[in-house]
């Protein structure tokens, strides 16, 4: 580990830390990157508030001169759009509790329990997440038809929750497994049961690494278009909130401010839910309980 260099004394002048090249670069790097990636979220909300002669305008400008609400009062004024929000709100909670209980459980087991076929096992979890999700669709389909499961909410949680579970389960086993077994034994020499060590000690031990994978859970489900368009046929009043951006998407003549403004507002549910557990989720990927 490298020393990090101090104030500089020199002439009788303190003088700030020596800044090395590669680290400025870096540094202006990471700057031009993050600028890059932001500018498309900087355009929606531009566009957003942009009023409908500058949204047609041909010649764009990245700014805008008269700021106004309109695109976001036909958004709100949309007499479905506060069901799409309530029912994405249900799917993505929904998924976030049953992925995360389920893939603790399933990490537990596969790290702290030796059984056959547990290598195998394993390994079917990772080649389920490099399936494609377009490749299952249609099979999907047919199945939900059969469990009579179609425009129904039901339809979403299943689907998204077996499609979260290889990754969670493949990352809350490195946190229960970086759990000493000397803890274990200790709560049980101590009279815990089974039960109790496993959600009084080790749930919160580990529940930095759940924070990290319902992130990657709350997203897939809130961000849903390909299941919500292909599993919810007839019944308007189960689509979600990127079934609304239909409403405003016309092919002859596109509504680009209120599909920017439903954009907009379909992304502060997520900001809020990133500043909720912003902490837990900086440590659940920075690593795990150490011995």
């Amino acid at each position: 580990m490298s020393p990090v260099r101090g104030p500089l004394v020199r002439d009788g002048v303190v003088r700030g830390p020596v800044r090395r090249p590669w680290r400025l670069a870096a540094e202006v790097t990471a700057l031009l990157v993050a600028a890059v990636v932001a500018f498309p979220l900087y355009w929606m909300l531009l566009s957003a508030f942009r009023p409908a002669g500058e949204i047609e305008s041909t010649q764009p400008r990245p700014w805008t001169s008269s700021p106004s609400l309109d695109s976001f009062r036909r958004v709100l004024e949309q007499h479905e759009f506060g069901r799409y929000f309530v029912n994405s709100l249900v799917v993505a909670v929904s998924v976030v509790i049953a992925s995360a209980l389920i893939a603790f459980l399933a990490a537990t087991a596969v790290t702290r329990f030796r059984f056959r076929f547990r290598t195998t096992l394993l390994i079917m979890f990772l080649m389920a997440q490099m399936v494609p999700v377009e490749a299952l669709t249609i099979p999907l389909f047919f199945l939900m038809r059969d469990f009579g499961q179609l425009n129904t909410l039901g339809s979403l949680i299943l689907p998204h929750t077996a499609f979260s579970l290889p990754f969670a389960i493949w990352m809350l086993r490195g946190f229960v497994k970086a759990v000493p077994e000397s803890l274990e034994e200790a709560a049980y020499l101590d009279g815990a049961s089974r039960g109790r060590f496993l959600w009084q000690i080790l749930f919160p031990l580990v529940l930095p690494g759940l924070v990290a994978t319902s992130v990657f859970s709350f997203i897939s489900a809130w961000n849903d278009f390909l299941f919500a368009k292909s599993f919810i046929i007839s019944d308007t009043s189960q689509s979600t909130l990127p079934m609304a951006l239909l409403v405003f998407y016309k092919p002859d003549e596109p509504d680009w401010g209120g599909v920017m403004a439903a954009s907009t507002v379909m992304t502060i549910p997520v900001l809020v839910f990133f500043v909720l557990v912003q902490r837990r989720l900086v440590s659940g990927l920075g690593g795990a309980v150490k011995d």
